[in-house]
């Protein structure tokens, strides 16, 4: 059975009346999945705060799943900034961070599914001046290009400003006054919508209603349909709510998706000359726009935990980074002996908190460290952790994940593994990274490194392996990542996108083989810093020198990996946990395939 959704124009706040007309609707058309709501979301004026406030605290009740865009109006910024701290709605949220019970923000730009519909947006509207809420920036518009490549078909668009020149090619006595006034509009969703083709495309923002007849597509065989919505509750009477019941693009034959209404016309953006819109003067250009675009990482809710509180309660950025940009205004305690014991691997949760939620899960240590065991740069990094997860001699030891182990190192599966085959190459040592292991150790690392490239081959994949190499005490490991041949090209690409936007450039070195780029790796660490490398196709390494008070992602890699595969859900482990069983079949299940190329066998 299709899904049944409702579609609605700018809000205002105006909740009570909006949900009276859904239930109105609902009555004699219902029951509805889901309300889409495009156009300013929050209140004109502060008279309108207390009936809005009453539905976001729970006083009053919203009656199904609601998504919005608009995320600008009076008190939008104090709302979302509370959406954005709560803990549930960290990192990669495509569909929608939890405002409150069936409240979603949709932020940013992205795609995600909704009762079989791929449904993408772009939040906020263009602005010469890019703010924290109710703006879309250039990477949002690039995700969507990235999107666009995509080959799946996007049932809805949803967009706050109309694209111009949607009324070329229109029967004029259809367009309603105003339809083609500039304000409102926004070229460059004339251009997105040609790139995504939509099915749907909705929007708000010009308070008046209009759904235009089909148009066709360019390279696509089905049509789009533009619907504008009015504003909830518009003195003009103008239509702000209406019900749709598409059948998913994934459920339709390639008969159905082509077929065409009598009334269709040609796209109207055919009509339009091309122009560079303002916020285009820096706009990349088209070779660039890639599947790399759609990678987006979201530091502000980890660098942000605590906006207000005590002075007895210590600084999460001080702490985690060494500085604080608020200085002797913060409210927080700038406690130097938590960013040294931080500093040599203590868990931050363990420090600020005094106990840590994820309990044996925990990479870190929960535990305070001895002055004389303060500078991990004078540590040989050997021995064993009775806590660490990849010591062979720890209780800890996931050892039903182990594949195959060497002299010196030892493969194994990853927990919580971002793709299939997900492996890690460890030392059998406790060591802070592989690069400061011994020369000789170095030829059954190849080995390893070699043997997974020759399985993935086979299966027309490349790996692509990374590390942090650093100086905590922490075990190392190398990740490696198998992806399809076809998304090669964009790896470096990708990291170095990813790279622009924590506000570093790689160095970049081309190597004849992976020995002769590890002994150029081992002469890059020391000197008191961390270094994140990766190992990408075509023989180059990717190199980063992690500063002392920088602020590094520790699943750096991971998440890359995770935005060029468009696998936003897995990008933390956590997420994509298996049980135990399940995790013995996968790896009796990988050591059968692998075992032909396993070096110790």
């Amino acid at each position: 059975m299709a899904p049944r959704i409702l579609l609605c124009g700018d809000v205002l706040g105006r909740l009570s009346q909006l949900f009276k007309r859904v239930s109105s609707v609902s009555k004699s058309a219902g029951p509805f999945d889901a309300l889409l709501c495009v156009g300013q979301f929050f209140p004109d004026s502060p008279e309108q705060l207390d009936e809005f406030t009453a539905y976001i605290e729970g006083g009053s009740q919203i009656p199904l799943p609601t998504y919005f865009i608009g995320d600008y109006g009076v008190a939008a910024p104090k709302f979302l900034l509370q959406a954005s701290k709560d803990s549930a709605n960290r990192g990669f949220m495509m569909d929608g961070f939890k405002v409150c019970h069936n409240l979603y923000w949709l932020k940013g730009s992205g795609k995600f599914p909704l009762f079989g519909l791929s449904v993408a947006y772009l939040s906020g509207r263009k602005s010469a001046s890019v703010q924290q809420f109710g703006t879309y920036t250039e990477d949002d518009v690039d995700a969507l290009r990235a999107i666009a490549e995509e080959p799946e078909i996007i049932d809805l668009f949803l967009t706050n400003e109309w694209p111009s020149g949607v009324t070329n090619g229109a029967a004029v006595s259809d367009i309603p006054t105003g339809a083609s006034d500039l304000v409102g509009s926004d070229s460059t969703i004339s251009e997105l919508v040609q790139e995504i083709k939509p099915r749907y495309h909705i929007a708000g923002t010009k308070g008046i209603y209009y759904a235009r007849e089909p148009y066709t597509n360019v390279d696509a065989v089905h049509i789009t349909r533009f619907i504008g919505l009015a504003s909830v509750g518009n003195r003009n009477k103008q239509k702000f709510i209406h019900a749709i019941s598409p059948t998913p693009s994934s459920a339709m034959s390639s008969t159905e998706i082509a077929m065409k209404t009598t009334n269709t016309t040609l796209s109207p953006y055919t009509f339009v000359e091309k122009r560079t819109p303002p916020m285009d003067s820096t706009k990349r250009s088209s070779d660039s726009i890639s599947e790399s675009q759609y990678w987006r990482y979201d530091v502000s809710q980890k660098r942000q935990k605590h906006e207000t509180g005590q002075a007895d309660k210590m600084c999460f950025k001080f702490v985690s980074s060494g500085s604080c940009s608020r200085g002797e205004k913060c409210h927080f305690h700038h406690d130097t002996d938590a960013r040294e014991q931080c500093k040599r691997g203590v868990c931050l949760d363990f420090l600020i908190k005094g106990k840590c939620e994820r309990g044996p899960d925990c990479n870190y240590k929960h535990n305070l460290l001895d002055e004389g065991d303060k500078d991990p740069s004078r540590r040989s990094g050997s021995g064993s952790s009775k806590e660490c997860w990849f010591c062979l001699s720890s209780p800890n030891v996931k050892t039903h994940l182990i594949v195959s182990i060497g002299e010196d190192y030892y493969l194994a599966l990853a927990k919580g593994p971002l793709v299939e085959d997900h492996a890690l190459i460890i030392p059998v040592e406790h060591r802070f990274n592989t690069l400061s292991m011994s020369s000789e150790s170095e030829t059954e690392l190849s080995r390893f490194q070699n043997s997974l490239k020759s399985y993935c081959r086979g299966q027309e994949k490349e790996v692509i392996f990374f590390e942090w190499a650093s100086l905590r005490d922490t075990h190392a490991n190398l990740q490696a990542i198998p992806i399809p041949s076809s998304k090669a090209v964009m790896v470096e690409k990708v990291f170095n996108l990813a790279a622009e936007k924590l506000g570093f450039e790689f160095v970049a070195k081309t190597f004849d083989s992976i020995s002769d780029g590890r002994k150029f790796l081992k002469t890059q660490i020391g000197g008191g810093l961390s270094l994140f490398y990766a190992q990408v196709p075509g023989g180059k390494i990717l190199l980063h020198h992690v500063e002392k008070n920088e602020k590094f992602p520790v699943q750096f890699g991971r998440e890359v990996m995770a935005g060029l595969l468009n696998m936003a859900d897995n990008a933390d482990w956590r997420s994509h946990r298996h049980s135990k069983d399940e995790e013995m079949k996968i790896v009796e299940n990988f050591k059968s395939r692998f075992q032909e190329y396993d070096p110790n066998c």
